[in-house]
């Protein structure tokens, strides 16, 4: 098993009170997530301040661009792999968004995992195209495509009906033989792209039995479709932890966290059907119940355990879970 961070790329006022980390405290946490053993790093990515956030707090949230955050990350590690969970396909071009991620992979010697979504908040998009009527799933299977063309093919052109281009010469190309390419998400459409068009899958707060369900229809779609998934299909399912000396101090951190009530607002939403049974999605628990929990992950297909939020409410809180979750679990998987 692997173990990737959620950076505070677009947290705040969402995971993390406002205000939570300022770029050096941000920049800080991916660098001490390689130093204690985390595989990976992963920033969300945001653009404009959500209605309930403005409603909850009276100074606007700092959302950082995920790809400047991370490529400072790779000047400042050596190991640690940098992704997006996730790069919202409507907030940039896939011809601008293929060269941001081939430019990272480059600087970055290869470490780069490209995490696509179509983004929990619809209210977003809708900023940037005011009056456009958009189907974001729809944008989303020719968004993953097209950008499958750019990253691979000398000359590339796609002709769609949200995106087309003809022609278009995207140098450098990635380092890595086959960037990777996750779709983010719970929904049909997510799995339906992971299995025709990704070597991995990002689902968020499922149990073990959830993502072994999701992972048989991923594996059924592509077979339909006369594709064989890649050997190292990577399924990286997003979760919180809250760890303590006792079940009663884990639950105590995570319901005194913003982390929770984020995960409550999402229950109408993105996390809608999913809101119940906490500890059956997420890790939270005792050092050893919580490794339990990454067997039966394990069990389930999980190759990684990516963008893991911690139930703290500031960046000391967080370092100190860090450190305790690297002592007691990473170390313990090992």
């Amino acid at each position: 098993m692997r173990f990737g961070l959620a950076v505070p790329t677009g947290t705040e006022g969402m995971m993390y009170p406002v205000p939570y980390a300022d770029p050096d405290d941000a920049v800080r946490l991916a660098v001490e997530a390689e130093a204690l053993g985390f595989d990976s790093v992963w920033g969300n990515d945001h653009v404009s301040t959500q209605a309930y956030v403005r409603a909850e707090f009276d100074t606007p949230p700092r959302f950082y661009d995920p790809y400047l955050y991370l490529s400072y990350v790779a000047a400042r590690t050596t190991t640690i792999r940098l992704a997006t969970a996730v790069t919202v396909m409507t907030f940039r071009h896939p011809v601008v968004a293929a060269k941001m991620a081939s430019t990272l992979d480059n600087l970055s010697h290869g470490r780069f995992i490209l995490g696509l979504g179509i983004g929990a908040y619809r209210e977003e998009t809708e900023a940037m195209f005011p009056g456009t009527r958009m189907h974001r799933g729809d944008y989303a299977d020719e968004f993953i495509q097209s950008i499958n063309v750019l990253l691979t093919e000398r000359s590339a052109s796609f002709s769609g009906k949200y995106i087309s281009f003809a022609d278009v010469e995207s140098y450098p190309k990635p380092v890595q033989a086959r960037l990777p390419v996750l779709s983010g998400g719970n929904a049909p459409g997510s799995k339906q792209r992971a299995a025709l068009h990704g070597t991995g899958w990002i689902p968020a707060v499922l149990t073990p039995a959830e993502v072994t369900a999701g992972l048989a229809e991923i594996r059924s779609i592509a077979a339909a479709a006369g594709r064989t998934l890649p050997d190292d299909f990577e399924v990286a399912p997003q979760l919180s932890v809250s760890i303590g000396r006792t079940r009663e101090e884990a639950w105590e951190r995570f319901e005194r966290s913003q982390l929770c009530q984020h995960m409550l607002s999402l229950s109408k939403s993105t996390l809608r059907d999913q809101q119940g049974a906490w500890a059956e999605r997420n890790l939270i628990g005792t050092p050893d119940e919580i490794r339990e929990r990454v067997r039966q992950y394990a069990d389930a297909g999980v190759t990684t355990l990516a963008g893991l939020l911690f139930a703290a409410n500031d960046v000391p809180e967080t370092l100190d879970m860090m450190r305790e979750f690297a002592e007691t679990v990473i170390a313990g998987d090992a």
